[in-house]
Order: structure tokens, then C-alpha cells, then sequence
């Protein structure tokens, strides 16, 4: 007799319903993409909900994974946010293409940069929920100071040869987030409606002297 295939057999050999749909905890937190998985998660869930309503066991449930598994990857809740702040950077990725051209252009590259990520609803979602959790919560805002000030400003001041180069990188990033906070969280006229390209030509000039001018 044929197996129906949507049966399997209990153990006094009647058949019992076989399981649809998602797969099992275990099956869900086996294989490579793990982490992957948790750290979309977490993008999402610090985008949605903020950083005081996002938890360990929230986002294990939104990437289907035990929450032990979160915290054998990431540790607490601040680590995975700060993971979370780094895939949205990917700084090892967009550093080499800022700071290896024409230093000349350098402030041009880091403006536009800048602004394509932020006019990007892909990556702007996650960003906001960024910023605003870093006004709003302390914690919050030393894992954005620790990842600013170490992953990207440092390897902005070591590729510089002017006097001072973490202040300049530091002044350069304190000019891109207040223009991110007025233009996007904020909201402020007329700046949130002006074209990107025009906001790259008015601020590059000023991030040029930040960042290129001995």
C-alpha cells in the first residue's frame, strides 16, 4: 500500500498529519545563512519598532532561530545593533571608493555618497530608525558614537595627510548628520525638498576644506 504523501506513520502505526509550511526551530536555525537571517531581523525589527521595543527574543522569532542562537552570534542587544548599524554602512565596501580617487574630489565622492544612502528607501528606513534611537536612547547612541568615531571616522583620518585629521573627519561627519536629521527626520524646508545634487555642489566645497585642505 502507497504511503499517502501527506501522511507519515506514528509509532502504534496510524497515520499521522504530516507538517506544512515553515520549517522547524531547528531546521530554521541550522545551515550557513543563520546569521544572515538574524541580521536582517534585526534591520527590520530596529526600523519598526526602535531600539527601546526591539528585543532578543523578538528578533529570534522574526529570523525563526532560537534566541541562543542570537546571542552565540551577537552577543546582547547592543552588539546586534551595532551589527545591524554596520551592514547598512558596509563600510569595507564604500571607504576605498571614497578615499582612493582624486583627493581633490573627496569631498565631492563623500557628499554624494552620503546622500545616495540616505535617498535610497532601502537603505533609509534602517537609517532613520538608527538616528532617531540614537537621540532617544543612550545606549543607543554609544554603539552609533562607538561605530562612527572607530569603524569610519578613524579610517577616514588615517587616509589623510592634513594636521588633525580625526577633527577634521569628525566635523566632516557632524555636517552630513545634521543634514541628515534636518532632511529626513526633521524635515525642515527647504532643504527636504531640494535636489541631491544641489546639496552635493553647496556642501562638498565645505567638506573639501574639512578634509583635503593642509
Amino acid at each position: 500500500m502507497t504511503e499517502h504523501p501527506e501522511l507519515t506513520s506514528t509509532t502504534d502505526g496510524a497515520p499521522a498529519p504530516r507538517r506544512r509550511g515553515r520549517p522547524s526551530r531547528k531546521a530554521a536555525s541550522e545551515g550557513p545563512d543563520a546569521r544572515t537571517r538574524i541580521l536582517e531581523a534585526a534591520r527590520t525589527e530596529f526600523a519598526e519598532r526602535g531600539y527601546d521595543k526591539t528585543s532578543i527574543r523578538g528578533i529570534a522569532k522574526a529570523a525563526g532561530v532560537d534566541a541562543a542562537l542570537v546571542h552565540h552570534y551577537f552577543g546582547t542587544k547592543d552588539e546586534v545593533f551595532a551589527a545591524a548599524v554596520e551592514v547598512t554602512f558596509e563600510p569595507a565596501l564604500v571607504l576605498p571608493a571614497v578615499l582612493g580617487g582624486d583627493p581633490d574630489g573627496l569631498g565631492e565622492r563623500l557628499a554624494r555618497f552620503f546622500l545616495s544612502v540616505w535617498e535610497d528607501p532601502g537603505t533609509r528606513t534602517p537609517l532613520l530608525a538608527i538616528l532617531r534611537s540614537a537621540v532617544t536612547h543612550e545606549a543607543a547612541a554609544n554603539v552609533l558614537r562607538d561605530f562612527v568615531l572607530r569603524r569610519l571616522l578613524e579610517r577616514v583620518a588615517a587616509e589623510l595627510d592634513v594636521p588633525d585629521p580625526t577633527l577634521r573627519a569628525e566635523l566632516a561627519a557632524s555636517h552630513m548628520l545634521g543634514i541628515a536629521m534636518l532632511r529626513y527626520v526633521v524635515r525642515a524646508e527647504p532643504l527636504a525638498s531640494a535636489d541631491p545634487e544641489d546639496i552635493v555642489a553647496m556642501v562638498a566645497p565645505t567638506l573639501q576644506r574639512y578634509l583635503g585642505e593642509g
